[in-house]
């Protein structure tokens, strides 16, 4: 049912980072009404569901996943990237930026218009489908020397016109993660903020004074904050620094402890406090058994749940959001709303979905999850206002 009425809960409040008891109203598949207090009177053929006191958040938001379940956003068909926005929503993710790695122009702009056409199929999914943002492109324009498991073939120095192709291409949101300190980095992020796409210094060299000037330019993002950069010195923090000392920019983390020591994780949480995002960087052996998998074309073997290419490097995680709020509580000794935040409010500010998804509030997607009394599983979910489970 697309219209409910969800009474005797724990309502999440995205600005306090707190919980208030109270009702919600869902109607059309949008927040319709909240009441501070319960309310148990519905209009006629609306749904009332009793919350049994427990906690009502905003749906998960992931704006950095490549894949899960199997399937890669790069190489996915159409029938397979439908099973991912399901898995996605199982999850408890009900909003997905798909996130595409260096590929050619023929294969990203293939993927666009099968992410385009999911677009659409979520919007009409009736609670089936997780909810597809837009597009996140954290490729080809990475410098070399931090490219991480992406192939050093596919990579060009930022191209403003290249760009704008692809992006005119992308229904819905568009986010950019580029090392803009090479050459031509300056024009791309204009092009790419006159587009209205939301840009991160991701894959970067940059020492602190550059990122410092990017910042100033118009980045608001850090893609996946320590990894793919150069390490925090004391004789130059790099854009490490540079994003937590920010007041404008978002730092993504991946909060599963092998990405980044919990004890990082626990001196981003203090510097950056409503400016962290959680991400996973998923990859799609995510959901699945150790074994062989890829990323983006490139073979990739994961061991204990630890995703590698076969030269070494790290190639994206295996973890859950869910996972990565449970483990931002226990790594950095995070409220449980400071902690929900990051996994909602905070990645929809980043890549420009704040007016559709990240927290309850009137006129928003109807994109719920009702917790266990003590926030540690998802018990239900809802999706554009229809219960997914």
């Amino acid at each position: 049912m697309n219209n409910c009425l969800i009474h005797n809960a724990q309502v999440y409040n995205s600005t306090l980072r707190g919980f208030y008891y109270g009702s919600v109203l869902v109607m059309k598949g949008r927040i319709a009404i909240l009441h501070r207090g319960d309310v148990t009177s519905a209009p006629a053929g609306v749904e009332v569901y009793d919350a049994e006191g427990k906690m009502l958040i905003p749906g998960l938001v992931d704006i950095h996943t490549h894949g899960r379940a199997g399937g890669d956003f790069n190489t996915a068909d159409a029938s397979l990237m439908e099973q991912m926005a399901v898995s996605y929503l199982d999850s408890g993710v009900t909003a997905v930026m798909p996130t595409l790695a260096s590929a050619t122009m023929d294969s990203l702009e293939n993927s666009i218009d099968l992410i385009n056409d999911l677009r659409a199929a979520s919007v009409e999914s009736e609670g089936r489908l997780a909810y597809i943002a837009g597009v996140h492109l954290e490729g080809r324009y990475l410098n070399v020397k931090r490219r991480g498991a992406h192939a050093a073939e596919l990579l060009v120095t930022p191209d403003a016109a290249e760009l704008a192709s692809l992006m005119g291409r992308v229904a819905g949101a568009r986010h950019i993660s580029a090392a803009l300190e090479q050459e031509g980095g300056e024009e791309f992020l204009t092009r790419a903020l006159a587009m209205g796409a939301t840009v991160s210094l991701g894959h970067t060299d940059a020492g602190f004074e550059v990122a410092n000037r990017l910042i100033a330019k118009g980045v608001t993002g850090l893609t996946h904050t320590f990894n793919a950069m150069p390490p925090l010195h004391h004789r130059d923090g790099g854009a490490v620094a540079a994003g937590l000392l920010s007041d404008r920019v978002y730092c993504e983390l991946i909060c599963d402890g092998f990405h980044i020591a919990p004890h990082m994780v626990k001196l981003a949480y203090r510097l950056a406090g409503r400016r962290l995002t959680l991400i996973t960087d998923s990859m799609e052996a995510t959901g699945c058994p150790d074994g062989e998998y890829s990323i983006a074309g490139n073979p990739v073997t994961v061991k204990d749940g630890k995703a590698r290419t076969h030269d070494g490097a790290i190639a994206g995680s295996t973890l859950s959001m869910w996972e990565a709020v449970q483990n931002l509580r226990s790594f950095a000794d995070a409220t449980l709303g400071d902690a929900i935040y990051a996994a909602t409010m905070a990645p929809a500010l980043e890549a420009g979905l704040a007016d559709e998804v990240g927290s309850i509030e009137v006129n928003k997607r109807a994109d719920l999850l009702l917790l266990d009394a003590e926030g540690l599983s998802i018990d239900r979910i809802m999706c554009g206002g229809y219960w997914h489970r």
